[in-house]
């Protein structure tokens, strides 16, 4: 596995790869390479490589400093075979470098609560699973599934004017959703920090189950 410089891992940006950034989904929201998809290794990593990557296309790596042969070998044992390389210094070098930078922003439940009653363009995307959505969200919530968000119809159905506020069960699938999201152009989104252990907490928030799907 190759170590790249920042100046040619920007080249190879410029190829049909898919850049993969692996840091914990809290640092990754503070700051990331535009177009780097986030699934952390702190999580199900595997499940979620293996659901939302493709095989065909070379991976570009960026991960914590010294976790690079982890997470090849990770990527390996489920089939990634394509591993081009990573970036030398990991984002830190990027950073560093001066190079265009992406965020996502957070917000956590109490905001949420401030939110929702004032802003008639805010939309909570749910990306838990149909199961857990049923069992209680946010009223007026979508449930897109993150195992979904592949399905790039999906995404271009939100409109430019809507806040996208976007929320799992406890922060990490929402943070891989908004990379999906931002990779696709969307990127008039917030993530809800600590998800939906947080957001039923908070007594402002109105909630809705769906006793019917249950049934």
């Amino acid at each position: 596995m190759q170590a790249y410089t920042v100046a040619t891992f920007k080249q190879k940006l410029q190829e049909d790869i898919t850049l993969l950034d692996t840091r914990q989904a809290d640092i990754f929201t503070e700051g990331f390479v535009p177009g780097s998809i986030s699934i952390g290794l702190e999580g199900r990593f595997a499940e979620w490589a293996a659901s939302l990557l493709t095989l065909e296309k070379p991976l570009l790596l960026i991960t914590e400093i010294g976790k690079e042969e982890e997470t090849q070998g990770k990527l390996s044992k489920i089939g990634f075979l394509k591993i081009d390389g990573y970036l030398d210094g990991g984002f830190e070098a990027w950073n560093a470098a001066g190079e265009k930078v992406d965020m996502i922003i957070n917000v956590d439940a109490d905001e949420v609560a401030m939110d929702l009653p004032f802003d008639t363009n805010l939309q909570v995307v749910d990306v838990r699973l149909e199961t857990e959505f049923a069992e209680g969200h946010i009223k007026g919530a979508i449930n897109i599934p993150l195992n979904n968000m592949t399905d790039l119809a999906l995404l271009a159905g939100f409109e430019d004017n809507q806040n996208l506020y976007v929320q799992c069960g406890g922060g990490y699938r929402s943070v891989i959703a908004a990379s999906l999201m931002k990779k696709q152009g969307l990127h008039n989104l917030r993530n809800i920090t600590g998800g939906w252990d947080a957001v039923k907490e908070q007594k402002e928030i109105p909630i809705k189950k769906d006793v019917s799907a249950l049934n």
